[in-house]
């Protein structure tokens, strides 16, 4: 993998532990944030590695 594929992976990465992090600060923990912190996971990465890493 390419430097510059390895460097959006991780901003992204990181930008979305920030924003989960954020909202289980703020928020209280049901199955339905659950549902939706892996959603916006599967939503962000998966076309990611789609493209960049199954080539």
């Amino acid at each position: 993998m390419k430097t510059s594929v390895i460097l959006r992976f991780l901003i992204l990465g990181l930008l979305w532990l920030g924003m989960v992090g954020y909202i289980l600060a703020h928020a209280r923990f049901t199955l339905y944030l659950a549902f939706v912190i892996v959603a916006s996971g599967i939503i962000v990465f998966v076309p990611m590695y789609k493209k960049y890493v199954r080539k």
